[in-house]
């Protein structure tokens, strides 16, 4: 099994404090986020855009993946996953959409093609991240 991870620091309040979030390959050291990046339309990092960028990068390898599996050339795929966050959900924020936006050039017939987005858009790891359970290992200082 291969195993990335991300990091991420929050010191303060919610509304005042403010974090950062690194990732173990370094692609990514430090990027600040803060509840007005997430919540206020301020540019900068937040969650959901970075779950997006997952999303989105995965869903088009996936795709990538499959057609070529099958033997399509000439394949580009163009993708963008927009996350929903609902910030008045009962019991606190909640994601509940992920929406992905494809375009696709590759030499195959429409049906085909389709057929593969609507495979890569159930199979690819992130889509089935989004539906996953999820573990937690506490440790309090």
């Amino acid at each position: 099994m291969i195993h990335k991870h991300a990091s991420a620091v929050w010191t303060g309040s919610l509304k005042e404090g403010g974090g950062t979030v690194t990732t173990q390959s370094g692609a990514i050291t430090g990027l600040p986020y803060s509840h007005a990046t997430r919540f206020a339309d301020k540019k900068g990092a937040n969650p959901e855009e970075l779950v997006g960028a997952a999303h989105a990068s995965c869903y088009a390898m996936f795709l990538s993946a499959l057609m070529s599996g099958a033997g399509i050339g000439g394949i580009t795929v163009e993708a963008t996953s927009t996350i929903g966050l609902d910030p008045a959900t009962d019991g606190g924020p909640t994601v509940k959409t992920a929406a992905l936006s494809v375009r696709v050039k590759a030499d195959a017939d429409a049906a085909a093609i389709r057929d593969f987005a609507e495979k890569a858009k159930t199979g690819c790891p992130i889509s089935k991240l989004l539906r996953a359970d999820v573990t937690l290992e506490l440790t309090i200082l």
